[in-house]
């Protein structure tokens, strides 16, 4: 699989890193129209073909698919391009602003008949997979009640660095700079979180946003700090359970840390997921009448980028796929939604 990448700033360095230890994948080229950051990053990572502009990568055409690594009001613009061209294309999360432009671009490779995934990162948390496995196989019986939650301390904490003078946090404060704010930004990963480990879609939302006071003006420079910091969300799953999700920038002591969990009628499900690694536990059986928990091992499974790879390789289908993320992005618009009307909507 000849491979390109579009766009170098932060995340592509993640993406080179996993895919170039992929067996059968070459990493052929890299486009971006800052040449200062595309030149530090080819030459970084040894990639010999570089483009200022994607119709330059298009017009040279010697590839077979792209990792979509641009800034989030990009995706939309960069990848019809490409799926018009016949290249297969693993976009980064959310896959376009808006249910609108997520649904044109998955009509659109689905016509191409590519191979088409957005990278839900947390996809590759084991203990996800096993849970979701566990549910399905109906080890918890019929799932009753789910809580999600997707906490981190940026705004509290100078860990991951300095929002108040660093442009990467601070355009994810800023609605004019192109940002949904938490619920555009993780609200997606810990909607997919909670609905894949169920094993249920969403199909009503009712949510609540909030943004804190944060700076004299709430301004920084030529950022206005009005994108949403919070979010509660009460949602209905299509097989009747309930579910409490929420996310935030404030919560001091969790740099980024993923729980969900589920609760059915013979036993309940916890996944942790933070910086120092992934947990399941389970009260199953017996131990639902002590309330003993007890933590499940899980092996490793293939990640985003070794599925699409494989998939691309072989021609198969794999999620998470447009489709799966355009859908998401509905849940998201319609979560603005609800929170200017203060009525509940049907996904």
């Amino acid at each position: 699989m000849r491979l390109i990448v579009v766009g170098t700033g932060g995340m592509a360095k993640n993406h080179v890193e996993h895919f170039a230890r992929i067996p059968g994948v070459e990493i052929v080229g890299a486009v971006d129209t800052d040449a200062t950051r595309l030149t530090a990053f080819c030459d970084t990572f040894d990639i010999k073909k570089r483009f200022l502009s994607l119709d330059e990568a298009l017009a040279w055409g010697e590839f077979d698919a792209v990792t979509n690594v641009t800034p989030d009001k990009a995706h939309h613009p960069t990848t019809l391009p490409l799926l018009a061209a016949g290249k297969h294309v693993l976009c980064e999360k959310p896959l376009a602003e808006n249910h609108e432009k997520a649904l044109e671009m998955t009509e659109a490779a689905e016509r191409a008949g590519v191979v088409n995934m957005v990278n839900l990162t947390y996809r590759n948390v084991a203990q996800l997979q096993k849970a979701r496995e566990m549910v399905i196989s109906g080890e918890i019986g019929t799932v009753k009640h789910v809580e999600a939650s997707y906490l981190q301390s940026w705004l509290v904490s100078r860990a991951w660095g300095d929002w108040r003078s660093e442009s990467k946090w601070l355009w994810r404060l800023s609605t004019g700079h192109g940002s949904n704010g938490v619920l555009g930004d993780i609200g997606i990963h810990i909607l997919d979180f909670a609905a894949y480990g169920a094993a249920t879609d969403i199909d009503h939302v009712f949510a609540r946003l909030k943004t804190f006071a944060k700076a004299p003006g709430e301004r920084i420079g030529e950022y206005t700090l009005d994108a949403n910091d919070s979010f509660s969300m009460s949602v209905d799953f299509a097989n009747g359970a309930l579910g409490v999700v929420h996310a935030s920038r404030w919560a001091t002591g969790h740099l980024n840390e993923l729980k969900l969990r589920i609760y059915g009628e013979r036993g309940g499900l916890e996944v942790t997921h933070s910086p120092n690694g992934s947990e399941l536990r389970g009260c199953l059986g017996d131990d639902t009448e002590t309330a003993t928990w007890k933590v499940i091992e899980v092996p490793p499974v293939p990640t985003n980028y070794e599925r699409f790879a494989d998939a691309v390789m072989t021609g198969s289908s794999q999620d998470p796929s447009f489709r799966h993320a355009a859908n998401l992005q509905r849940v998201l618009d319609l979560a603005m939604v609800t929170e200017t009307e203060r009525r509940e909507l049907k996904v």
